[in-house]
């Protein structure tokens, strides 16, 4: 039998004879593979045992644009591990202002809950369109009872998605628009498949909580310095090393605390 692999679905091939309708109920859930789950570097990071065992609880399901995945104060279901989406961490205020406090992409997960019961703290909503894998939130729990890889990983990962959320609340009480406008690059960077992003300085206002016309200013000023290419909905980024040199301590501690996450987890 041919099969066709896109994001971890498999297919099956279209010479192959129809499918009765109780046939595709039965098949209707898209089927996990291997190789899928390892475009989620923490899923990747599990010994394949472990990961085989969360095959028949794991679930690949698109992420489209805006998509909210919860709110804050809402019951946390799932727990979610990007593989080609990138979801933003926003906290909202009671005025309807919106200032983002963390991203996660092919790197970490998404709504990680330990206790019955527990709430979100904040906003999750998919801001680059993707797919990702999820996973009942009471599955987690339960193995976090169990022990093992799994929880042994996440709390390394937690830490390092703290460390994120410090950087940014200090780099937004001390860094400069464009030291801000550079990491929030960069962070998305890190999580694309290519130097090139479609975003509109609007969007960024929103997330780093500034006027348009601050980042309109700042990103000329980087444009003019060759680090970055802007066109209208669309940010190339010539020179990653400039942007690093630019974003100082603003970007590099967050990426630091992560890198030393993937030093542990591949002793």
């Amino acid at each position: 039998m041919n099969n066709t692999q896109f994001g971890g679905l498999t297919q099956k091939s279209k010479n192959q004879a129809p499918a009765t309708s109780e046939a595709l109920k039965s098949t209707s859930k898209p089927i996990v593979s291997y190789s899928g789950t390892q475009q989620n570097e923490l899923l990747a990071a599990l010994p394949r045992t472990d990961l085989e065992d969360m095959f028949d609880h794991l679930e690949l399901v698109p992420m489209p644009f805006g998509k909210e995945l919860f709110e804050y104060g809402s019951k946390l279901e799932y727990v979610y591990f990007p593989t080609t989406a990138i979801v933003s961490l926003l906290y909202v205020m009671e005025d309807g202002a919106t200032t983002e406090i963390a991203v996660v992409g092919h790197e970490g997960a998404v709504g990680v809950s330990l206790f019955m019961g527990e709430r979100a703290t904040c906003s999750a909503v998919v801001q680059s369109a993707g797919y990702g894998y999820r996973l009942k939130t009471q599955y987690l729990r339960d193995a976090f009872n169990r022990g093992g890889a799994l929880p042994q990983l996440l709390m390394r990962y937690t830490n390092a998605l703290f460390a994120q959320m410090a950087q940014n609340a200090v780099g937004g009480r001390h860094s400069s628009i464009e030291q801000k406008l550079c990491r929030w690059l960069l962070d998305r960077l890190d999580r694309s498949a290519s130097n090139e992003l479609k975003v509109t300085q609007e969007l960024i206002s929103i997330m780093l909580g500034v006027r348009r016309e601050s980042i309109t200013a700042a990103a000329g000023k980087l444009q003019d310095e060759g680090l970055i290419q802007y066109r209208r909905g669309n940010i190339t980024v010539l020179d990653r090393a400039g942007l690093e040199e630019y974003a100082g301590e603003c970007y590099k501690v967050a990426k630091s605390e992560y890198d030393r996450l993937l030093m542990d987890v591949a002793r």
